[in-house]
């Protein structure tokens, strides 16, 4: 399961009246007028709480009418200590009726049929609510939800809300494989096209672009509000633009931009413009792109002050890959004003990763006079950059400042002062090192806890059917003893009984022995993927210490961001026993280019994929490719005086097979043992080893899906060749 290691835990809520009455002056907002009524009798309900999510607010009155200002996609509130909370996504100016059911003999309403009143119902808001905040504590609430329906009969509406609600929980966090795994599930019991929506978006983040493309092509094809078309033409014109279909990508972008402005969506027009200039940048086309890059500007001035700001940076930034440093400059210094007047607003961000952050602007704006060569004019933007960012403690941006003053400084010719920022500089990656450790640390402890909630929600959910399955069979088995013969039943019953059970033992013993000589091939497998782990991780280790030793600092900090990531993608491989190829040669690619980083002089190396290869379709144990690598860098490629050569190939024999081949021109197998020291050879290698008893309980487990073959490359004995068979299922 992959779980995503780097999420930050910072989210500030915050909301005045300057903001309120800033979004009410809004050129696109609109009196949305509605009742509140009992589904039944059609009485209006009055005093219910109506509000707009960080807007305005009011009441029913006597007609249980009520009037509020809103923009289209704003989240409309309706909520009482009656009844739960109702939330409704305004998606058009139309007259809105919320229907409710009175609840016997208390003379108040009930939610109905989309809210009940009992503690799942509860517990599903509760989550809602933490969503943004708190990713445990809101699965916490899912999994109360479940626990408190666990000896009831749960219906598919609130089976369909509870996996809806993970989705959500899954997609704001950027789990996106767990988020697709629950919408999924939610949809198998009640499918809408919101749902379907968010798949099809989830799809899209996670990289399966034509499941989505498939998923909101369908969509098309159906009946969707004005708003939701909208917002299946931009996921289309996302998911193109993600695969660098640049023409289909505008096409649906603007066609999603004429909707929007027919329906008054001002939040989407200016999203979809912003898309399409970065669609053009991308494809090179800067007159169009800068043409929507103003569009942009113009309409985020209408919004809030914050999207402005966004805005400004967006633009800033595509002028600064294009060399314009001038416009650049001028619009970071007003996305600067913007982001005072929204400190002021009270409504900033305190997530330092935000570009809407004065260290962040000023360093940037650094960085485009040093684009033009005016050393001195990025002076004092740097100062002031690594001033707030000492002060909000954004270790990452403080270390680029001080290391870009430190060689402005020197570019300029005062060598003290950038002797002087370059110690300071080497304080901070210290300290940023311990944090990023720190991080590693806890991100890992929440992925584990992560993990542990889905299958315990999962178990629950299990646990529920198994119950409702228990209720039914009683129900059935006394109708049927109310309706035959008891004399005739018992005879069936105890013949059918007496049949079921030799059946059941018989193949319970088979079962049992089956399960027991699986389960300890998996044991067997956990253990060597428990050993594979520190092995690696130890020789990995060693070349980080060499270039420490050697005092190469932006070796080994260059070395270890590589490493990093490297270390990443273990981590999240080591618990399964397949991974998709394609996520192993990218592991491959990674560890790879480090042995080369520290070896250059040694090896030159070439990875060549067949382009015939559906890497998606085709699944290999983690870490099976990385030791023959391994072997050939260090017991071949390493000992050889002239500089070698490595090739790594995939190619396809058939739709069901693919060919892995390793090959190298070292040393060879017979001088590399030559040369090992008395403890080396009595030394097996571990990686090697553990690889051969994994390829052997796999080929067990799954019918000889790997085949392994190891030859000399050379008939002199030099180089060595490893092919692998892998088969897709």
């Amino acid at each position: 399961m992959k779980i995503l290691y780097s999420i930050l835990f910072l989210f500030v809520f915050g909301q005045t009246t300057c903001f309120s009455q800033i979004r009410k002056t809004s050129s696109n907002s609109f009196v949305l007028k509605g009742v509140v009524m009992d589904e039944q009798s059609s009485t209006p309900i009055s005093n219910v709480n109506i509000e707009i999510n960080k807007g305005d607010y009011t009441t029913t009155n006597l007609e249980g009418r009520f009037a509020i200002n809103a923009v289209i996609g704003d989240e409309l509130v309706v909520k009482s200590d009656a009844f739960s909370t109702v939330y409704y996504v305004v998606e058009t100016k139309e007259f809105v009726t919320v229907r409710v059911r009175q609840i016997e003999g208390s003379g108040v309403s009930k939610v109905s049929p989309y809210r009940s009143h009992d503690d799942f119902i509860t517990y599903i808001d509760s989550a809602k609510q933490f969503i943004t905040k708190d990713a445990k504590k809101s699965l916490d609430y899912v999994t109360k939800a479940l626990e408190a329906n666990t000896d009831k009969s749960t219906t598919l509406l609130q089976k369909s809300m509870a996996f809806e609600t993970l989705g959500d929980i899954y997609m704001f966090w950027k789990i996106y494989d767990l988020a697709i795994d629950n919408y999924k599930r939610s949809i198998a019991d009640q499918s809408n096209p919101s749902k379907q929506i968010k798949l099809a978006d989830a799809f899209g983040k996670n990289k399966n672009y034509q499941e989505a493309l498939t998923l909101y092509r369908v969509l098309r094809e159906g009946s969707l509000t004005t708003f939701q078309e909208v917002l299946v033409l931009e996921g289309l014109g996302d998911t193109y633009k993600a695969t660098r279909e640049i023409t289909k990508s505008v096409s649906n972008y603007q066609e999603a931009l004429e909707i929007a402005r027919a329906g008054d969506m001002s939040n989407r027009v200016t999203n979809l413009n912003a898309k399409i200039a970065d669609a053009y940048a991308q494809d090179g086309n800067t007159s169009e792109a800068e043409d929507y890059y103003d569009n942009t500007l113009e309409l985020s001035k209408r919004e809030s002050t914050k999207r402005a700001a966004e805005a400004k940076n967006t633009v800033a930034d595509y002028y600064n890959s294009s060399g314009d440093y001038e416009k650049e400059i001028q619009l970071r210094e007003e996305a600067l004003d913007d982001i005072e007047v929204i400190g002021n607003m009270s409504i900033a961000t305190d997530d330092v990763s935000s570009p809407l952050t004065p260290q962040r602007q000023n360093y940037k704006i650094a960085n485009a006079f040093i684009g033009q060569e005016k050393y001195k004019e990025a002076i004092p933007y740097l100062e002031k950059s690594i001033a707030e960012a000492d002060e909000k403690e954004d270790l990452n941006v403080e270390k680029d400042a001080r290391r870009k003053l430190s060689e402005v400084y020197r570019d300029i010719g005062a060598f003290d002062k950038a002797a002087e920022g370059y110690e300071r500089y080497v304080e901070v990656v210290d300290e940023l090192y311990i944090k990023k450790e720190q991080e590693i640390s806890q991100a890992t402890r929440f992925a584990r806890e992560i993990a542990e909630k889905q299958n315990r929600i999962a178990g629950l959910e299990n646990e529920r059917e198994l119950n409702a399955s228990k209720y039914k069979l009683a129900f059935e088995n006394q109708e049927l003893i109310e309706t035959n013969n008891r004399t005739q039943k018992w005879i069936i019953v105890s013949l059918l009984c007496i049949a079921l059970l030799l059946l059941y033992a018989a193949y319970s013993q088979f079962k049992n022995i089956k399960q027991q000589k699986f389960a300890n091939n998996v044991l067997a497998l956990k253990s060597l993927r428990t050993q594979m782990n520190p092995h690696f991780i130890f020789n990995a280790l060693n070349s980080v210490n060499s270039f420490i030793a050697s005092n190469d600092e932006r070796a080994a900090n260059k070395y270890l961001s590589e490493f990093s990531q490297l270390m990443r993608s273990v981590l999240e491989n080591s618990e399964q026993d397949f991974i998709p190829l394609s996520k192993e040669i990218e592991l491959l690619e990674i560890y790879t280019k480090l042995e080369h980083f520290r070896f250059k002089d040694k090896f030159e190396y070439i990875i060549d994929v067949d382009a015939a290869i559906a890497i998606t379709d085709f699944i290999i144990p983690p870490m099976l490719l990385q030791p023959y690598v391994e072997n050939a860098v260090w017991h071949g490629l390493r000992y050889k005086k002239t500089k070698g050569h490595l090739s790594i190939s995939f190619k396809k024999i058939d739709h069901e097979t693919i060919k892995i081949c390793i090959e190298d021109d070292g040393i060879g197998r017979v001088q590399s043992a030559a040369m090992k020291t008395e403890h080396q050879k009595k030394q097996k290698s571990k990686g090697m080893g553990n690889i051969k008893k994994r390829i052997s309980i796999l080929n067990e487990m799954y019918k000889d899906k790997v085949d392994v073959l190891i030859r000399d490359a050379q008939a002199d004995a030099t180089g060595t060749r490893v092919t692998l068979l892998i088969k897709k299922d």
